[in-house]
Order: C-alpha cells, then structure tokens, then sequence
C-alpha cells in the first residue's frame, strides 16, 4: 500500500488518467494513419494508465503491468465493482502490445487495431465512472 494524502491520491489520478485519454488519441491518430502496431500499443498504454489511476485512489500501486491486472482483478472485479470484461480486455490488450512490440513476425490488421482501440475506449469509460464515485468517496 502506498502512503499518500488523499489529495496526492485524486491528483495523481488525474495525470493518469489524463494520460489514459493522451493515449488513446494517439491510438486513434496511429489508427487512422494505417500504423495499427502502434495504435495496438497506445491501446494498451491507454487502458493500463486509467487502471493505475483507480488503483491509487485505493493506494496500490504496482509497479509491473501483471501486477496491474492482478490487483485491478482482486479489488475491483472480485468485489463486483468492475465487470469481468474489464479484465478481459486488459489481458486481450497486454497479449497483443507485447505481440506487436516483441514478436518478429506479428501482424495486425486494421480489423484488429480497430477492435483494440474500441475495446480500450470501453475500458476507459467503465474506469471513468468508478473513478469518480472513488473520488467522491475520498471527498467526504
């Protein structure tokens, strides 16, 4: 657990998630300028930024991106405070950035690009909302 004020805990996640959206537009741009290797990995980069900025309002913080997943999993799925589905994308999205970053032979198509930049924009939505009630909470 990270030791942080709650005003350090809001404040640092909104640059997080400020930097969520950052990098999801930049998946948009890379999309719409046919670099779908590099639009997989802002995808990527975008969801785990607004999972690190809930995680910190709940002071974890872990510094790996399994370690992302696993506490996203065990303190908003488990308790019913994040869909199943978000972990699905997270995994889906980590599997394919480190594919497209670490393979020699990958390829993604603009199917592919498209669906990882949907499914990271519907990520980041359901984040938003629980961010919000998080911080509500945090203000009280």
């Amino acid at each position: 657990m990270v030791e942080l004020s709650k005003e350090e805990k809001i404040s640092l996640s909104d640059i997080r998630f400020e930097k969520s959206k950052t990098m999801l537009t930049d998946a948009k741009k890379s999309y719409e300028a046919e670099m779908y290797k590099t639009s997989v990995n802002r995808s990527y980069y975008a969801i785990l930024h607004a999972a690190r900025s809930i995680l910190i309002l709940q002071g974890v913080d872990p510094s790996r991106h399994e370690g992302v997943k696993t506490m996203l999993s065990l303190h908003f799925v488990k308790p019913k405070l994040l869909s199943q589905d978000a972990i699905k994308i997270f995994h889906n999205l980590l599997s394919m950035r480190t594919d497209v970053d670490y393979g020699d032979f990958e390829y993604i198509s603009k199917e592919d690009a498209k669906e990882s930049y949907e499914e990271a924009q519907k990520f980041i939505e359901m984040i938003e909302s629980i961010k919000k009630k998080l911080q509500e909470e945090l203000t009280r």
